[in-house]
Order: structure tokens, then C-alpha cells, then sequence
């Protein structure tokens, strides 16, 4: 894995941790994770005294700062009750009370109140400094006490928020802090954004977090100081810009930027200091974005993730007043045609094939929150060993360090909004919010954006997923543009497209499915995969455990996930631009993972799946078609609703009494389907006679089943079974047949393809088209 370097030795020395963690007065004589679920293989390396103790904020890093991670006073009261006299008992910050890792392992409930208290001091030299105090992430609904006074209150459980508590500090020694959380997750109309976090854990829901999940830290500042940074590449002009929020500023205020490149070899994160070479210094008016030439830029690719390292400095008559160390990187992400005039997302002004999984970031002892900083990593460099180069932060954000991680290694980002208030069917039209609501989740959206929109890893962002809570799409496709032009929408992932944002997005499983091609959008799988495969001893329960399609032993799983990439693999010849996969790890009763729950197990072998994917960069096989899918083109078949004869599926049976329909059939609601003939009984016969040649009887391994059935569905070429499947797909999927079955019964010249398909409740649509998948001529040049 090609690896390149980020930050000078003296920030990656900073990053690492080299301030003092202060950990409550009275620490407890033992502390261990509260028993009863599984561990992460980096459980055995919290330390309590010092959890996570590496610079939270990468990106605006300050020497001088004071991690308040540790232990805390917590208690649990009710709702509406005040601070209370005593406490509980211990809680390990960062980690929410429900986790194994707090050391409580407690459920809070929309009734009761959760209560957080410590002492720390503040540095003697901090004085004549304003302190901030910073949260990266508190769910939900937090106010915050210093020394008895309120200093402040923050909805939200996913970003970070800040106060200046300099006022309500004590000249010297001990000082209080309090923090009283809330959180009703899915009770009481539950529209706050609360991702996969449900009160009664189920399927795809998971246990609800409560209260701090994230760092805790002080830092002194000056009046004026630097607030945020938004670095924006232009690669037309080699130019980067930054934009900069810088409270307290005076006239004649300048900011500078001094930046450096220097390079890094991580892979086990061992680090090796190179000669530090200048790139650009420039400085100039504080109150507007500064602009700097960067000569011969390198540009930034998973492949070669570079990255520039920037002190930025405000100076005022000469003097710093601020400084900060930064990164950046040179690269950017839009839309535009191919050579074949297909609008797909361009890297740099190429095309990328985008490709990786869905990573819902959830820990067994954790829950949100990793048990370390080598955990946080480990996600993202095994993204990267399996052949991917992307992956979709699913209805969750992270700490900055994660994305830290993603842009030092070389993982694109696709960024959900945590999902919030009720969902609709595909069919159905947008929520109608209360105020409320709306307000709060837009409220989310812009902290989220605002707080991780200078991560270069972050390419895209995800609105809504799946009609959860989906509401006035375009409105809000509108909004993020506004807070962030200089990356992609996708309006939503799955289900309910209103064909606004930059991409038209399908879920298909197991799949792979695709969307039409479209002029002015990219077209996007969002979803496919689940392939599941329970690892006995790295469950979160021993049984009712789930995916999508299950497996008993590796080499059927890996076989399976082979016939996907080969499906997968002509559909970006056709206008594919990005493929999701379902999932990084196990989750709870999810065992959807390509690594167990615990990160114990990696469920495939992971040379040969790295292979799978790279072979996706070659050239896709040439498709041709034999039968024609409703999507592509109009197809005529004999079909029947009443029960035929038991040897309606031969070939010389005699079909005349039936009618004559185009293909697909079903019903115009059923999602992602081309409806030419109303079908809307419970069953439906269908045949049709097709012409096949030497060649493709020579070699039926390259025969292919283009498919969407809702629901179960039998097909028969010549009267013998060569398919079968119960259940619905949600899009057009690639299927492969029986293949001894299909040698037996298949012959040059006429054919006759047979389908049976039941409809039991919901939508319903029947369409198979068959294709030869013929294998390309391998050249060895990549073409992404």
C-alpha cells in the first residue's frame, strides 16, 4: 500500500498526544469493561488513566492544550430533576454509559437525566489567555455548568461545539465542571438525528448512545485567534486557498501561510523524518481568503494520498498573535463526461471508478465510540488492504482523527447525515417536518459539513438515506451547496429519487443493480452485498443473527462475492461511476461484515479479495445482449395468469392461447422497474423463444441472468430448472444460472425460456433479460 506523508515530525509529534491528560481527583481502585458482550481485539489497550489521549483536532492543532478524558463523577436521575447531591459512581470519558468500555454499561432511557462532574485546573502559564472549552461530540442534548455557572446548551449528538468558560474560572485551583445530558433517541416523536440508535435494538437498529462519545479538552487562546480554516485547491490555476473565521480581529491584521512538504512511510504507523522543504510563503489581509501558488503541485489520490503541511499565522504589525499548524491537499472532485460522453465523477479531472463499503463505525465495546486512536486507524487502513479505495460513513460522523486517518492513507469519503424522524416507502412523497424538527435537523447538517469541510478525504455528502426522514430534497440539496460547493450532493442514497443533486443513487441486494444512465447525473449504486457468514465466538449474540444472504464456510463466501464483482464489473463500461458494499464489519446482529464485530476475524482471504477489486480497474468484459432487460429495450412475451398446464415450461408446448405483452411485467409503483404490461394477480406465467448461436451454447459459463423478480420466481429454458429464488429484489440484479443444468438443456438455434413468478404482498414486477458476458483480452493497463 503506497503511503505518503502528512504532517511535519514536530505536528505528528503533536498529534500523538503530548499534552497532560487530568483525570479525576478520586480515580477508581479497578476499572474494567462491564462483562456480558464482546470485546474488540483493542479492548486490552485503553488506558483508563489516559484514554484516547492524542490531539482531537488535527486540523487546528495548538501546542498548548489539556485533555479532560478519564474518569468522571456520573449520576442518573430523573428528567426533569436538578444536580444532584452524590453520584452513581465512575464513567470512563469518552465512552457513552451504555458502552462496556465507560464501565457502567447502563441504559438512560428519555426519562432520566445523566449527570457528568470532574475537577481539573488550568496552567499556570495559561494566564491572561481566553480558555476554550471543547466537546467533540455529546448525544444529545447537553448543558454544561463551570463552578455553578451555566456556560451553555447544544443539541446535537454528532459534532463538536466550544464555549469560553475564561468568566466563570476561579483565579487559581480546582475547578467544577458539569455536564447534564438528555437524549429521548427514538421517543417522543424521536425526530432528532440519531443514526442506527433505537430503545429496543432490532435488525438494523442498535443500542442508543447516551451522552459523551467523544474527547474533551481545554486550550488557552488569544483574543484573536484563528476559529476555522477552509482550505479550497484550484488545480486550474495551482492556486489553494484559505478561508479563515478569526474572532477579535483589529484593522490592519494579516494572516500568513508558511507551507512545507515533507514525507512519511506509515504503514504501522513507524515514522520517518525527512528534509523539510518550503513550498509557498504568503501572507496578506486578515479580513479576506488568502491565496497561494503551489508550483508543480503534487495532487492528492488514494493512490498517492499527499499532503501539504501549513503553519498559518495572524500577525498584527508584524507579530504573531496566533499560530496553528494545518494540512491540506491538492486535488478536486466533479462531475463530467468520459470519452464515450457518459457523465461520471472526475478525481483530479479523471475518471474513478469509486469503490468501497459501507462503514457504520459502530464497536461491540465502544458502541460509536472506538476503543483507541490504533482502532479508529485500523478500519481505514483495512479499507484499503481489501482493494478499496473508498468508503461510506453510513448515517454517522466521526472524530476529526478519523477522517485524519482517511486523509493521510488514501480513503475517499462519502458522507451520510445521520437519519432522523420518520421514514417513507419508495413510493411515497416527501415528509411534511414540524418546524422543530426541520430546524434541528437543519441545524446538524450545517455543524456537520461546517466541521469536517477542509478533510480532503470527504468527497461527497449524503443528505438522506433511504427516505429516513427525507423532506423538501431539493431544498435541502440546495442547502448544502450553499455551505459547501466544492463537493458533491448525492440528494439521497436509495429508494426515493426526486432527480435533484449529482448523482442518481440505487440500492440492490445482493445485487449489483444500476440506475439508467443519466445526462447530468452520475449514476451510483449505493448499496449491494450483505453477503453475511456468522464466525462462532465473535458474535454480539449467539443466534437470530442476519444478512442479506447467508453462508456457512469462507471459500462459498468468497465465490459469491466473486459473481458480484463479475456482474459488477460491465456496469461501469456502462456509466457506473461509484459501487458501496455492504459492510466493513459485523454489527450487532448484522454479520453483513468483511471483518467480524470484534475486528478478530477477517471473513475473507485478504490477497484474493484485494485481487477481486484491482481487477475492476481493467477492462470490463463485452456484454452481449441475447435477450433485452424492459430498462433497455422493449421485449415481446407469450404470458398467461392462469395456471397452466403442467408442461407449460416445455418447449413444444403450445402457447398460442396466450396473450402477448412487453416486458417488464408488474405494477407502476414496485421502485426501479419499467412497467410495459400491467400484471397485478398473484401469479404470472411468461415464455419466449430466443435464437442462440454455436458460440454461445460453446460456452455457457458466459450466460447471465439480467433480473428483477418481486417476488419468488422459477425460470426453465427447454423445460429444465435453471434458476430459482424466493423473495424480492429492489433492482435489476445479475444472477448466474445452473450451469449443469444449463449445459444439459441449452442447444444452437431455437430456445424457449420459461418464467414463473408469485406474488404475495407489496409491489410486484417480473423482467429477465440475458446477456453473454464475454472476457475482455487482458492487456495489463489499468484504466483507473
Amino acid at each position: 500500500m503506497n503511503m505518503k506523508l502528512t504532517a511535519t515530525f514536530t505536528l505528528l509529534f503533536l498529534l500523538m498526544g503530548t499534552a497532560t491528560s487530568f483525570a479525576a481527583s478520586s480515580l477508581p481502585t479497578t476499572w474494567k469493561p462491564v462483562e456480558g458482550k464482546i470485546l474488540s481485539i483493542f479492548a486490552k489497550d485503553v488506558n483508563p488513566r489516559n484514554p484516547h489521549p492524542e490531539y482531537p483536532r488535527p486540523q487546528l492543532v495548538r501546542k498548548q492544550w489539556v485533555n479532560l478524558n478519564g474518569f468522571w463523577d456520573y449520576a442518573v436521575t430523573g428528567e426533569n430533576d436538578g444536580q444532584p447531591e452524590s453520584f452513581d459512581g465512575q464513567i470512563l470519558v469518552p465512552f457513552a454509559i451504555e458502552s462496556a468500555l465507560s464501565g457502567v454499561g447502563k441504559r438512560v432511557g428519555p426519562d432520566n437525566r445523566l449527570w457528568y462532574k470532574r475537577t481539573f485546573t488550568v496552567p499556570a502559564d495559561w494566564q491572561g489567555k481566553r480558555i476554550r472549552l471543547n466537546f467533540g461530540a455529546v448525544d444529545w442534548d447537553s448543558t454544561v455548568f463551570v463552578n455553578g455557572k451555566e456556560i451553555g446548551n447544544h443539541k446535537g449528538g454528532y459534532n463538536p461545539f466550544t464555549y469560553d468558560i475564561t468568566d466563570a474560572l476561579t483565579e487559581s485551583g480546582e475547578q467544577t465542571l458539569v455536564v447534564s445530558v438528555w437524549d429521548p433517541t427514538d421517543h417522543r416523536g424521536g425526530t432528532q438525528p440519531r443514526g442506527k440508535q433505537h430503545s429496543n435494538p432490532h435488525g438494523i437498529w442498535y443500542t442508543p448512545v447516551t451522552g459523551i462519545w467523544q474527547t474533551v479538552w481545554i486550550e488557552p487562546v488569544a483574543e484573536t485567534y484563528i476559529q476555522k480554516i477552509k482550505a479550497v485547491p484550484n488545480l486550474e490555476d495551482n492556486t489553494i486557498t484559505f478561508n479563515f473565521e478569526i474572532p477579535g480581529l483589529q484593522d490592519g491584521d494579516q494572516v500568513e501561510a508558511v507551507v512545507t512538504s515533507a514525507t512519511t512511510q506509515s504503514r504501522a504507523i513507524v515514522i520517518r523524518s525527512q528534509r523539510v522543504q518550503q513550498i509557498a510563503r504568503e501572507k496578506g489581509d486578515a479580513c479576506t481568503p488568502l491565496v497561494v501558488n503551489i508550483r508543480n503541485p503534487r495532487l492528492w489520490t488514494p493512490e498517492t494520498p499527499f499532503l501539504y503541511d501549513v503553519k498559518l499565522l495572524v500577525l498584527r504589525d508584524g507579530r504573531p498573535v496566533d499560530t496553528v499548524d494545518s494540512y491540506f491537499a491538492m486535488r478536486d472532485i466533479k462531475l463530467g463526461k468520459d470519452e464515450q460522453g457518459i457523465t461520471r465523477i472526475l478525481l483530479n479531472g479523471k475518471f474513478v471508478f469509486i469503490h468501497g463499503p459501507l462503514d457504520q463505525g459502530w464497536w461491540p465495546d465502544g458502541l460509536y465510540t472506538a476503543p483507541t486512536d490504533k482502532a479508529l486507524e485500523y478500519d481505514v487502513i483495512r479499507t484499503k488492504d481489501f482493494g478499496f479505495n473508498m468508503l461510506r460513513k453510513h448515517v454517522k460522523t466521526e472524530p476529526s482523527r478519523f477522517y485524519y486517518h482517511c486523509d493521510r492513507l488514501g480513503v475517499l469519503v462519502c458522507q451520510d447525515m445521520p437519519n432522523g424522524d420518520r421514514h417513507i416507502r419508495p413510493d411515497e412523497p416527501d415528509i411534511e417536518r414540524t418546524p422543530e424538527s426541520e430546524a434541528q435537523y437543519r441545524a446538524e447538517l450545517k455543524e456537520m459539513i461546517l466541521s469536517l469541510d477542509n478533510h480532503p478525504s470527504i468527497v461527497v455528502w449524503v443528505p438522506f438515506n433511504e427516505g429516513w426522514g427525507q423532506f423538501k430534497t431539493g431544498e435541502i440539496v440546495d442547502y448544502c451547496r450553499e455551505l459547501d460547493s466544492t463537493r458533491l450532493i448525492n440528494s439521497v442514497s436509495g429508494w426515493a429519487d426526486r432527480g435533484v443533486g449529482d448523482m442518481h443513487t440505487v440500492h440492490a441486494y445482493p445485487g449489483p443493480g444500476m440506475p439508467p444512465p443519466s445526462e447530468n447525473r452520475a449514476i451510483i449504486l449505493g448499496e449491494y452485498g450483505g453477503l453475511g457468514m456468522p464466525i462462532e465466538g465473535h458474535l454480539w449474540q449467539a443466534d437470530r443473527n442476519w444478512g442479506y444472504q447467508s453462508f456457512e464456510e469462507r471459500e462459498a463466501l468468497f465465490k459469491r462475492y466473486e459473481q458480484l464483482n463479475r456482474a459488477l464489473h460491465p456496469m461501469i463500461a456502462k456509466g457506473l461511476s461509484a459501487a458501496v458494499y455492504t459492510q466493513t464489519t459485523d454489527v450487532e446482529i448484522e454479520v453483513n461484515g468483511l471483518m467480524t464485530y470484534d475486528r478478530a476475524v477477517d471473513k475473507f482471504d485478504v490477497r484474493r479479495l484485494r485481487a477481486s477489486n484491482n481487477s475492476l480497474r481493467f477492462a470490463p468484459p463485452t456484454i452481449k445482449t441475447i435477450i433485452p432487460a424492459a430498462r433497455e429495450e422493449a421485449s415481446v412475451w407469450k404470458y398467461t395468469t392462469e395456471a397452466p398446464a403442467d408442461d407449460w415450461n416445455q418447449a413444444d408446448f403450445d402457447d398460442s392461447g396466450w396473450k402477448e405483452g412487453e416486458s417488464g411485467f408488474g405494477t407502476r409503483t414496485t421502485p426501479n422497474t419499467t412497467v410495459r404490461t400491467e400484471w397485478n394477480t398473484d401469479d404470472i406465467w411468461i415464455r419466449k423463444t430466443v435464437e442462440l448461436d454455436a458460440a454461445a451454447v460453446r460456452n455457457i459459463n458466459q450466460l447471465v441472468l439480467n433480473l428483477y423478480h418481486d417476488e419468488d420466481c422459477e425460470i426453465y429454458v427447454n423445460g429444465v430448472q435453471v434458476f430459482t429464488a424466493k423473495g424480492h429484489v429492489s433492482n435489476y440484479t445479475v444472477k448466474d444460472m445452473d450451469l449443469t443444468n444449463l449445459r444439459m438443456a441449452l442447444k444452437a438455434g431455437e430456445n424457449t425460456i420459461a418464467i414463473h413468478c408469485k406474488q404475495t404482498s407489496g409491489g410486484q414486477y417480473i423482467d429477465a433479460g440475458i446477456q453473454q458476458v464475454i472476457p475482455p483480452v487482458n492487456t495489463g493497463r489499468r484504466l483507473w
